[in-house]
């Protein structure tokens, strides 16, 4: 599997990512067994990057990654975690269904972007995960902690990655604009966008690509699928976690006739055309299950022709002036 440098910081990233959250008990509860199997599926395909948070399953898919791996060579594959929000106990128990995770509410997400917020995220994140070290640390949704990311957050993640605990830093969020600042105002390694270049929203490319491109910078491209619709576009599918919009449907149904034309799955097209442009270093994928696994790595290695680019950008659906 091809791999990618992230930006200057000899991190490298495989070009697919496994990504964890499925694991974390994501909309779906996962039996621990079909966990690990996932992650065995993941490194069979030749997947050898793997992306978590705290956030996810509140510290379950962290527990479960780092499970998984333990026995995996260190020095064989790139763990990224994130920093944002941490994890305080709280007394009353529970199903905690915020933000589609269920699993037992013995601890809730607390906002913290500070300098001992990040270490002490970290250090628990290695406790969770069971490892000695995370490769790659993201600022993690700091929309609505934008001050607070910038001049405290990104800085203690700088000072850790000058002190080698960590080997590459950046942010990952589901909006270009601010994920633009970062690169444009901070010396980040890479970026993580997630559903913001993908067959349904370009927008990523009015500055975020071309700067990360201009400046030696690389972009992680997350949610390629829009939650689902560019998966299984049907009445009542999910575009970005809520309900597809009928115009947003008829255009996915429109994406799928094309490709299909050309012999071409739409979930396959809009996964390579989310890793074709060059400031695009990978792609993660959350996953569940190993069939799921296997599906996204049979995905990657399937052939789409250029006569099926040429084909959305006659029809409207795709930029014109875009190279692929």
């Amino acid at each position: 599997m091809r791999r990618s440098t992230l930006g200057r910081s000899g991190v490298e990233i495989t070009e697919l990512s496994f990504g964890a959250a499925g694991i974390g008990n994501l909309f779906t509860p996962v039996e621990p067994a079909a966990a690990a199997a996932a992650v065995d599926a993941a490194w069979d395909a030749g997947i050898r990057t793997f992306d978590t948070a705290p956030h996810y399953g509140l510290g379950l898919s962290e527990r479960r990654l780092g499970q998984a791996l333990r026995t995996r060579p260190r020095d064989a594959y790139t763990l990224s975690t994130k920093v944002g929000r941490l994890l305080e106990p709280r007394s009353a128990d529970g199903d905690d269904l915020a933000n589609g995770f269920a699993v037992p509410a013995d601890h809730r997400r607390v906002w913290d972007f500070s300098a001992d917020g990040v270490r002490r995220s970290i250090e628990e994140s290695l406790t969770r995960l069971g490892l000695d070290r995370v490769d790659v640390v993201y600022l993690h949704d700091p929309d609505e902690h934008e001050e607070a990311a910038f001049n405290h957050g990104y800085p203690a993640l700088e000072r850790l990655r000058s002190e080698g605990v960590v080997g590459a830093i950046g942010a990952g969020m589901n909006q270009a604009a601010m994920l633009t600042r970062f690169l444009r105002d901070t010396d980040v390694d890479a970026v993580l966008c997630a559903g913001r270049y993908t067959l349904l929203d370009q927008s990523a490319l009015d500055e975020l690509l071309p700067e990360a491109a201009a400046r030696g910078k690389s972009v992680v491209v997350g949610g390629v699928f829009n939650s689902g619709l560019l998966a299984d576009p049907r009445p009542g599918a999910t575009f970005d976690y809520a309900a597809a919009p009928d115009d947003i449907l008829n255009r996915a149904l429109r994406l799928k006739a094309v490709a299909e034309r050309h012999g071409v799955p739409l979930r396959a097209a809009a996964l390579h055309y989310s890793l074709g442009h060059p400031a695009v270093a990978g792609a993660l994928v959350g996953t569940r299950s190993a069939d799921e696994v296997r599906d996204a790595a049979d995905l990657l290695a399937r052939t789409v022709p250029a006569e099926l680019w040429d084909e959305l950008r006659a029809e409207g659906l795709l930029p014109k002036e875009e190279a692929r």
